[in-house]
Parts: C-alpha cells; structure tokens; sequence
C-alpha cells in the first residue's frame, strides 16, 4: 500500500464511526442514472455512466466513509469515480474534496468564482473566514453555460452567484422508462442570516448576484427537483414515499416553481429590509 493511499485509508478507518452512526441516509436512485449516496442533511449525488461515475459534492471529510458505504451498497466501486464537482465553496458541500480526490483520483471541476477557496482550502470565501478545510487542487475551471461531459452524460453549469461567488447550479436530462427529465440540482438561493445585500464591502455586488440567480433558476425546465440540501426539495418526504408509489415523488416541477418563488420573496424582503434601514442612519 503507498503511503498516499494508508494517508486515506487511516483516515477513513478514524472518521467512519462517527459519519455513519450521526448522518447515514438510504443511497437510493433518483431517476434514471441519478442517485443519491448523501447524509441526512448534506445532498451529494452519483451519477453513473458507462466510462465512470460523477459526483456532486463531498460532504465534510467525515462525510467521505458514508459515501463510499453508499457508492458500495448500491453496486458501483469508488475507483470508478472520474469526477467530482460542487454546488458552492462552503465547508458542508467541498471539505471533503481532498479526500475523495486522493481516495479516487478523480478530476475536481469548479465554476469561476469558488476555484481559488477550494484550492486555498476556504480562504477567501465571504462571511465565513474562519471556516477551513484540506486545500484540493482544481483540475478545470467553468465558466456560466458550460459543459461537463462522461460517458454519454452532460450537465450544464450555470453560474447561479450571491450564497457563494461561484455557487453553481447543475442541470441535465436523465432518461427513465422511456422517457426523458430535466434534472435540477440548486447549488443554493439562501441569503444566510448576517448576509449583508447592501453596502457589503467584502462582497460588493452580492445583491445584484442574487437577483442574477434568480432570474436563472426562474429559466429552467425542472422535472426532477433536487438541491444541495435534501431539505430544499422535501427529500424525507419523497424518499418515503418512494417504495411502491405509481408516481417517481422526485418528478416535482410544481415544487421547484413554488421553492424559486419563496426563496426570492426572502431576498427581496431581507434586501428592502436592509435598504430601510440605511435609510434610517
């Protein structure tokens, strides 16, 4: 065993308990090639194709051995997996990054924007500057409307800004049972509590960001609704409704739709909000 390799295997052998006993998640298939192997509360998807698998997001490091435990109890092996991307450079979504690439050596592809907190290992990000994690070399840097493709799959990357400079927004069509879905994965819409949208000296044109964002998620077709937290999408919800329903509970344009909406109503008021009281100085 090279010592790169013993490097991650201790590590998994010291993080599994804990991961696994405090976050584990059925791994289960989505639609299509699209599955989840994620925690409770932190989304990471597997896509497979026949040239290798992709993943969106890592979780923390602690979060890696559930993924492999997932990746494994549905069949597939995580040498087969060729690339690793992300919804957003916060800790809960990319800590993980290292590890996965060096358990997989897989390529890490990131939009403009996150690329350089990534490689820093959290240095740089807005609000957060305490928040850190194993620095990870970025393979490929996206730009907005750009593709990734394996195996016969291609995502889209639209650059979907304001929770984080690159916060991405993966797009892509999964075919199931003779029939073709448009896949959203919301890389995140939320104005965090102590964002400033108004006169933010570290993050200057964060609100005219979110506004960006909004106009681009208000613009895609969604059949399959699914976010960089399951709690965007319902994900408990749907998972147990999953066995035996005659419908796929994933197929949820209406959801996606209603979720757009109240997550722009809070920017807005959260903005206006924040105007007020400038003008009240």
């Amino acid at each position: 065993m090279t010592r790169r390799l013993l490097k991650v295997f201790v590590i998994l052998l010291a993080t599994s308990g804990s991961a696994l006993a405090d976050e584990a998640f059925p791994a289960h298939r989505i639609v299509g090639n699209v599955y989840y192997v994620g925690s409770k509360a932190l989304s990471i998807y597997l896509i497979e194709t026949p040239e290798g698998h992709i993943l969106i997001n890592s979780g923390f490091e602690e979060t890696v051995p559930l993924i492999r435990a997932s990746v494994e109890s549905l069949g597939f092996k995580m040498r087969d997996v060729k690339i690793i991307l992300e919804s957003h450079a916060h800790s809960d979504h990319v800590a993980g990054h290292a590890l996965l690439k060096e358990l997989t050596g897989a390529k890490v592809i990131v939009m403009r924007g996150d690329e350089n907190v990534i490689a820093s290992g959290g240095v740089g990000q807005y609000f957060y500057p305490n928040d850190r994690w194993p620095v990870c070399e970025v393979d490929r840097v996206l730009k907005d409307h750009e593709e990734v493709k394996l195996g016969g799959t291609t995502l889209v990357a639209r650059l979907t800004p304001g929770h984080t400079r690159g916060c991405t927004t993966w797009t892509w069509k999964a075919t199931d049972g003779g029939k073709t879905y448009n896949v959203v994965v919301i890389g995140s819409p939320n104005v965090n509590p102590g964002y400033r949208l108004v006169e933010n000296q570290d993050y200057p044109n964060i609100a005219e960001d979110f506004a960006k964002t909004f106009e681009v998620l208000k613009s895609l077709p969604c059949d399959i609704f699914l976010g960089a937290h399951g709690e965007y999408y319902g994900m408990l919800a749907k998972h147990e409704r999953l066995k035996g329903a005659d419908k796929n509970p994933f197929i949820d344009p209406e959801g996606y739709r209603a979720y757009v909406e109240l997550k722009e109503k809070t920017f807005r008021k959260t903005l206006a909000d924040q105007a007020e009281k400038k003008s009240d100085k």
